[in-house]
Parts: C-alpha cells; structure tokens; sequence
C-alpha cells in the first residue's frame, strides 16, 4: 500500500474557502496499478472554478458534490473516499496546472468536475495521459477528440442549442438574434443553436446571417451590443452566457429595455444567476436537462434532503450534474470490485449503461461518453416576492450522443 500525500477537503462558500486537512494512509493507484487489500481508500479530484467568471457555477458544482458524498456516508461503490478541490479559473492554465498537480502529487484516482469548455481540454488532456478516468460535469466541447478515459454526466456542449433550435423556430414568428461569448464552449452551445435553428427553416437576424460573439472573458459591458440588437429587427434573441457573465446580461437586457423575448440554455437564469439578476429575469425562457420540480420519485428524494441542508435552497443544474457523477462513480466502482483501479473504474464506467438521476433516466452513448437524455422547457416567472424557474414542457426532446 502507497502511503499517500496529505490532502485537503475543501469546502467552500461564496464569500469564502474554508480548507480542512486529513492526513493518512491510502491504497490510491495512479494509472491503473494494483492494490494491496480490499476496499482501499480511494482518492478523488475536484476540479470547479473557485476564481474566474464561473466562481459561482464552481461553488453549487461543490454543493452537489458533497451532498452525494454526505449522503452515503464518504463512500463511494464500497470504498471510502477523500477528496481534493483544485481551481479551473477560467479553463486555460489554471485548468491544466490543477490537473497536473492532482495527477502528480496528489494520486488521484478520478477526477471529476469542470465548468468550462476549454478546462475540459486541459484536465482530459493530462487525465488520458496517466490513464485517469475524468467524469466532467459541465460542456463537451466539440475538439475534443479521444474520449477514452473521459466521460461526462452532463451533455455536449451543441447539445442545449440542438435541442432548442426546433422549439424556438416553432414558437417566434420571425427572425432571431443570436449572442454568446468568444470561447469554444459558446461556439459549440451557440453552433449547436444554430444548426438545428436554421435546418428548421429559421433566419438569423445578426448582420451577415452569422452569429455575434462578444470577448472572453470579456469585461460586463454588453451596452453595445445590445444596441445593435435593438436595432437588428429580431422577434427574438437567443443567448449562451453563463456564471457572472449570465448575470451582467440579463441585468442589462432588462435595463436597456430591449423588448424582445429572451430564449437561451438554462444557464442565463440558473441559480447564482437567477437569485442576483431577480426580477429582470422575468419572461425569459431556457432549455434545461434538470429542474427540482421535475416529476419523478428520485428528483423529489433528493429536492427534499438538498433542501433540508442547504437552508430552503433548491437545487440547479450544476448541482444536479455533479450529484449525478456520484451515482455514476458509485455503480462504476462497485463493479471493479474491492481493489479497484482506474483502470479498472474506466472500463466500468463504460458498462453501467442506464443512470437513474433526479433528472430521470438517461443512458451513457458508448461512442460520446456523454448522456442520451430529455430535455425541458422552462419560463421564469413570479414566485411570491421573487421569481423562479417554472417548466412549461417536460419533455420538449430526447438529444445526446
């Protein structure tokens, strides 16, 4: 048995990171070596932005995280586990440096995580290399091309955008501006729009019939922007942004009283984002693949105890996807056994098939490693003295692989 490096559980706040250190001994292998003994301690790496515009995103990503963790008593498939939270930032360096000191120093076993498109290059990268399985939670970008040790409990990032192409076209009479930002997760999630938008028979109302993207990170102003979309002749807008950028965007939608309605994936109005922008989120409709108010016998399970540990909140997308790597994780290494691998944790992922998570059930595509599942349609509307995400349509689709 390796004796293992100190590591730190890490729980963190919006306002702050309290960090809490373990130390001990652990049966954690890198790269698929064998292991002495039976239900070893395994070691798992949490990547989420703890800096950068997805902070927030990073912060419910954790809370999803550790009530999958705490509800089955810091085990996983049998094992007991401790975790490690690393910092993507913005997905570029800050990504790759955490995956190689979880993978180097810390003896991870999994990693799971990431928000950001370009982080997921940058962790499965390195990830592949040492023959570590990633569980992402957040966007597949489309350039990512061996998926071997890489799979994800979330969606392509196309995937939102394929699915509410059809809908939109369907439900505005007349052309639609589209918007999101200079990076490849927006390119996918606003390509994925497009192509299915535009197959559908819908026009683009942005100059040329081509999409606008707007910096990356970008500085918060989206004034001149939407001034031109004002004065685009649109009927409609669809817009990817997410995390702090998602809240600068509907605030300022609102207050340059652009007058159109707003459609996008369900990151423009979920949660950190729909608390701060209130009541200027109002009307605007997303595509979702979770929501707490889905009906389902396992959803309301798990609304019930979030709520109960996180003062009345309710759970969001990026908590639910990052729970639902820990079912994943949980089934995939109870079937390597009691010295599990990676190695042996990756093939087992491959072979769990179907996933019942409190978004319903949905199926790991062998090819794409990511989920074949059903997507919602959902409209923020007043809820008492604030506002909230309401589902208009439980099943709009079945997209993914």
């Amino acid at each position: 048995m390796r004796l293992h490096r100190t590591v730190r559980h890490v729980v963190v706040s919006t306002a702050a990171a309290a960090i809490l250190t373990l130390a001990g001994c652990s049966g954690s292998s890198l790269g698929g070596e064998d292991k002495a003994g039976g239900n070893d301690e395994l070691v798992v790496g949490v990547v989420v932005p703890q800096s950068g515009p997805y902070q927030p995103i990073g912060v419910d990503m954790l809370k999803g995280w550790n009530a999958y963790v705490d509800a089955h008593g810091s085990k996983i498939g049998g094992h007991p586990i401790r975790f490690v939270v690393a910092d993507e930032g913005d997905g570029g360096p800050t990504a790759r440096a955490a995956a190689d000191k979880l993978i180097t120093s810390d003896k991870v076993d999994v990693i799971v995580g990431v928000a950001n498109a370009d982080a997921v290059i940058n962790v499965a990268g390195p990830a592949t290399a040492a023959k570590i399985p990633f569980v992402g939670v957040g966007g597949r970008p489309s350039t990512l091309q061996d998926v071997s040790y890489t799979w994800h409990t979330s969606f392509q990032s196309t995937d939102y955008g394929t699915a509410a192409g059809p809908y939109v076209k369907a439900t505005v009479d007349g052309p639609v501006y589209v918007i999101g930002p200079d990076y490849q997760g927006g390119k996918d999630q606003i390509g994925g729009f497009v192509a299915a938008y535009t197959a559908a028979g819908g026009k683009l109302a942005n100059p040329g019939e081509q999409p606008t993207y707007t910096p990356w990170p970008g500085d918060g102003n989206f004034g001149p922007w939407l001034a031109k979309i004002k004065d685009s002749g649109a009927k409609a807008v669809y817009a990817f942004y997410a995390g702090a950028p998602a809240i600068a965007f509907v605030k300022q939608y609102s207050q340059f009283g652009v007058g159109l309605p707003l459609y996008g994936p369900a990151f423009l109005t979920e949660g950190a984002a729909l608390t701060a922008a209130g009541t200027a989120a109002t009307g605007i409709t997303t595509i979702a693949n979770y929501d707490p108010t889905l009906p389902n016998t396992a959803n309301a399970a798990f609304v019930q105890a979030y709520k109960a540990k996180n003062n009345g909140a309710a759970p969001n997308v990026f908590v639910e996807t990052m729970y639902a790597a820990g079912e994943l994780l949980d089934k995939a290494i109870a079937a390597a056994g009691a010295t599990a691998t990676s190695d042996a944790i990756n093939t087992a992922i491959g072979k769990v098939g179907e996933v019942t998570s409190p978004r319903g059930r949905w199926t790991m595509n062998p090819t794409t490693h990511t989920p074949i599942q059903v997507w919602c349609v959902r409209r923020v509307e007043a809820a008492g003295t604030s506002v909230a995400n309401t589902v208009v349509k439980a099943d709009l689709a079945t997209v993914g692989g």
